[in-house]
């Protein structure tokens, strides 16, 4: 008769704790100090708020600590000196990005500039959000939309004062970034007050919201097993997210398209800075300009990946 399932798990477990013993040693890791559970390895240490459970690790172990949370390995960093060797003197080893289901879902298979891995495709976006969206040039050409949005702040806070009204800086301060982004990406403001469309602000608040809570690694991303089994929905989730994401910027650089017809040709998409009535291009417009003259490289869907680099 044959043994009972359960009678081999001191089998599995003793294989598990062997092999990952070799293998530690032949890719000449750093000792673990730290108990190294099978399948959770220190996943059980992770307590919020995050930064301060790895600080007491870090003043306890060392500043340089490696641990293992399921099945992905974890540098922790912690000292000047060692975060200069990591980020300066072997960037490139580092560069590369984790396979996490945001950046497959969100991240367009790992293709935008935030996800993508260092290679001839990273250096390409990085190009083009340096020159062309992202410049000096274009940040000082853009700094009316800064100075506008914090003087509207400044005059809500003068308003609530004056009502003795209790205000939550933190909410404050990221409306105030996300208006400051958003007029800069597609001339909107979703915040506050003098919205234009009210609907489509709410919209946004809503796809930024959940971004915000689907955004983040989750369990699947260091357990596959949980991923597989589709626990908690996340991956459902972020599928249906990615489309609402998808058809809201789409809806942008339609918008935008547009008004290139409005402005005409000269003014639109041709080149320089500026369109009708001497208004300063938009991230979009300009990347619109782009497509016009390399419309195969320049299509709606890097459009929308490189408006997630704001």
């Amino acid at each position: 008769m044959a043994a009972p399932w359960f009678v081999y798990i001191p089998l599995i477990f003793a294989l598990y704790i062997f092999s990952h013993h070799f293998f530690h040693k032949l890719r000449n890791l750093p000792p673990a100090s730290i108990l190294n559970l099978p399948f959770i390895g220190h996943l059980y240490l992770l307590k919020k708020p995050l930064h301060r459970t790895l600080a007491k690790i870090s003043a306890r172990y060392g500043p340089v600590v490696l641990l293992q949370f399921g099945s992905r390995r974890v540098l922790v960093v912690s000292s000047p000196s060692a975060a200069e060797e990591c980020l300066t003197k072997n960037d490139v080893i580092f560069a590369n990005r984790p396979g996490l289901l945001a950046g497959k879902h969100l991240g367009y298979n790992y293709t935008s500039l935030a996800w993508t891995s260092y290679g001839d495709h990273w250096r390409n976006l990085r190009k083009i959000s340096s020159i062309e969206i992202l410049s000096t040039h274009r940040l000082q050409m853009l700094h009316w939309i800064r100075v506008d949005e914090v003087k509207s702040t400044i005059r809500a806070l003068n308003r609530a004062s004056e009502q003795r009204r209790v205000v939550d800086m933190k909410t404050v301060f990221f409306e105030l970034t996300m208006n400051v982004m958003m007029r800069m990406i597609a001339g909107k403001r979703y915040y506050g007050e003098n919205m234009e469309e009210v609907e489509e602000a709410r919209r946004f608040r809503e796809i930024v919201k959940e971004t915000l809570r689907l955004g983040t690694s989750n369990m699947g991303d260091f357990l596959p097993v949980i991923r597989w089994l589709g626990v908690g929905g996340v991956e459902k989730g972020l599928v249906e997210l990615q489309r609402k994401r998808d058809a809201f910027m789409q809806e942008l650089v339609e918008g935008c398209k547009r008004r290139f017809k409005t402005y005409g040709s000269d003014a639109g998409e041709g080149g320089g800075d500026m369109v009708a009535e001497g208004k300063t291009k938009t991230m979009i417009e300009m990347l619109l300009t782009l497509q016009a003259k390399e419309p195969e490289y320049y299509t709606n869907a890097l459009i929308r990946s490189l408006m997630l680099v704001s």
